[in-house]
């Protein structure tokens, strides 16, 4: 037994295939809509969990490895664990073109391109204005879904509501870091830039990969983000260096298993009930819990803004979902 294989080509093998599920999405009936319901709500909120949790492991690693090194090695690691859920479940993965085609531009809109742009762009601004620049990505993936999906109509509600949790990561990370704005600065562009990148992913996933099991969505991005990340470690960092310590290899081991494997099955759940807008609130989630997990769990003082600021994502998210609107 292994991991078994299946030819499909009724999913696409071609380019072409993959153009005209981008006409049938774009023809789509506007009420086929898709709904932000209380199980998609339970799923975002874990996967900002395991992705807020993911400042640790990486914190941990960062002292030993560099970050791009970081990023092969977490998604290599992945790849083992979903593939054996993949094998236990007995869940097929595709090996048609069409799919993979998807999970390569998935792997490089949705990691290589962005973790590059984001880690270059961190390492020369204050993390805290990183933080507030990445959350652009909610409004963002709200306005692409909105421009080429059909069935994820540009509302007012989702980008009030996007915009409301911004406020809301702002008022976390402190309002005194938007005097570092400038619109000029390569580095706050480039965080712009992974956003974008993680907007139209969002869009591409839910094109590229409709229709197969999000088990196999996932493993098959994560094979292909190690493809791609192996020459940009080696451009920058060199080879990889093995003889790390213990704890390295355990926060490793943690971002593989939790904030990759388990988080990108999330993600692509979200992405297939509830839609490309819907999964990039995610992004406004992810620094609340960072902040709020530091506090539990590593003693770091919450700051008395904090507080206000979670009520602020919250109330942007009962906007996005509909429930408060004006009268």
């Amino acid at each position: 037994m292994g991991i078994f294989f299946e030819e499909n080509a009724a999913l696409g093998v071609t380019k072409r295939n993959i153009r005209v599920e981008l006409h049938c999405a774009m023809v789509q009936r506007p009420d086929m809509t898709k709904q932000f319901t209380s199980r998609s709500a339970l799923m975002l909120l874990t996967l900002a969990c395991v992705w807020g949790g993911s400042f640790f492991f990486a914190e941990i690693a960062l002292l030993e490895i560099g970050p791009f090194t970081l990023t092969f090695l977490r998604v290599l690691l992945a790849v083992p664990v979903l593939g054996a859920g993949l094998f236990l479940r007995r869940i097929p993965v595709p090996l048609g073109a069409g799919f993979w085609a998807g999970c390569l531009g998935m792997g490089a809109l949705n990691n290589v391109l962005p973790f590059s742009l984001l880690f270059w762009g961190q390492n020369q601004m204050e993390s805290g204005l990183a933080a507030i620049l990445n959350g652009m990505t909610a409004i963002f993936g709200a306005v692409v879904a909105g421009l080429l999906l059909k069935d994820e109509p540009l509302t007012r509600n989702k980008m009030l509501g996007a915009a409301v949790g911004l406020v809301g990561v702002m008022v976390i990370m402190g309002p005194g870091l938007l005097s570092g704005l400038d619109p000029t600065d390569l580095a706050q562009l480039a965080i712009l830039g992974a956003t974008i990148s993680y907007a139209f992913a969002s869009v591409w996933g839910r094109i590229a990969l409709a229709g197969h099991r999000v088990e196999a969505s996932a493993f098959g991005m994560l094979v292909c983000s190690a493809g791609l990340a192996v020459p940009m470690m080696i451009w920058v960092e060199g080879a990889p260096q093995l003889g790390l310590s213990a704890g390295t290899w355990g926060a490793l081991i943690g971002l593989a298993c939790f904030s990759t494997a388990m988080a990108y099955v999330l993600y692509f759940a979200i992405l297939s009930s509830a839609g490309a807008a819907n999964l990039m609130l995610v992004t406004l989630l992810v620094p609340a819990f960072a902040v709020a997990l530091g506090a539990v769990f590593l003693g770091e003082r919450l700051p008395p803004q904090a507080y206000a600021g979670f009520a602020v994502i919250a109330l942007g998210l009962l906007i996005t979902d509909g429930r408060l609107r004006r009268g």
